[in-house]
């Protein structure tokens, strides 16, 4: 079954390329530009006032949730969070690294603070995002660049048997390595969240593996998106979670273009488009 239903008066721009079809689950699309098909995003299609989505993919929140604060629970909240404190399950005390620290890398910080981890570092080319990371909860920023060794061999000798608990949040296979590699070799947990372009091949020493390290791929926290989403709702409007610092921009969604010019100069987290 599917269902009309109208789109908030807010949106987050999200910019990723997703592997999907772009058509709904019967193979159709639902929308058309001068006699052109247009193709559904991730089956929403989201820039539009109205959206026609599979009947079980909609979710009834609080009517209480600001739309231009809670459109964030649409993908890197749940993404980012849930990565850390439900597929790893980030344990109190323990070390992570987070390599990528946009919006859905800021919101894994946020998981592993909230878990209880001792110590978070943060991995980025971009050092303007250090702060805004710190604020989250980064205890250690790292740029790659600036360094004289392989970053990964570098969070070996701060960690000195290397992190608990290390999460992708760039969707590159360099980034992936180097996160697998900042593991604990016995009980070490890669978590790849970024998206890597089609037809990407991650390739791993078949060696490496034995001694018990965990690679793990992660969709949208691993949440029931039905079920969990008005939960996490309900935990912002209760003050248990805090997505304010994510939202770094607002603007209408007649300057969509800016907003693609900001995050390409890297000056954005998440932009809010309002409509």
């Amino acid at each position: 079954m599917f269902m009309s239903v109208p789109v908030p008066v807010s949106v987050s721009l999200w910019i990723s390329i997703l592997p999907c079809s772009g058509l709904l689950m019967d193979g159709t699309s639902r929308f058309t530009c001068k006699g052109k098909k247009i193709y559904h995003s991730f089956r929403t299609s989201t820039f539009t006032e109205y959206t026609v989505v599979p009947e079980f993919t909609v979710a009834k929140i609080d009517d209480a949730a600001p739309m231009d604060k809670i459109c964030l629970m649409s993908c890197s909240v749940p993404t980012g969070y849930g990565a850390a404190v439900n597929s790893a399950k980030v344990t109190p005390g323990s070390i992570c690294v987070v390599f990528g620290l946009g919006g859905i890398g800021s919101a894994i910080v946020m998981g592993c603070k909230a878990s209880g981890a001792s110590r978070i570092i943060g991995v980025d080319i971009n050092e303007e995002k250090f702060p805004r990371a710190r604020a989250l909860g980064v205890t250690d920023c790292l740029n790659p660049q600036n360094l004289k060794k392989p970053v990964q061999q570098v969070i070996k000798e701060m960690t000195v048997f290397g992190v608990d608990f290390a999460f992708e949040a760039v969707g590159l296979p360099d980034t992936m390595l180097a996160a697998w590699d900042s593991c604990n070799l016995s009980y070490g947990v890669c978590l790849i969240v970024g998206l890597a372009p089609p037809n990407t091949k991650l390739c791993l020493g078949a060696q490496k593996i034995a001694p018990g390290r965990t690679l793990k791929g992660v969709c949208i926290g691993d949440y029931k998106t039905r079920d969990c989403i008005p939960q996490l709702v309900t935990c912002y409007l209760q003050n248990k979670i805090n997505i304010d610092l994510l939202a770094t921009h607002q603007l209408p969604f007649d300057q969509i273009h800016k907003a693609f010019e900001l995050y390409h100069a890297g000056k954005v987290i998440r932009c809010i488009l309002l409509f």
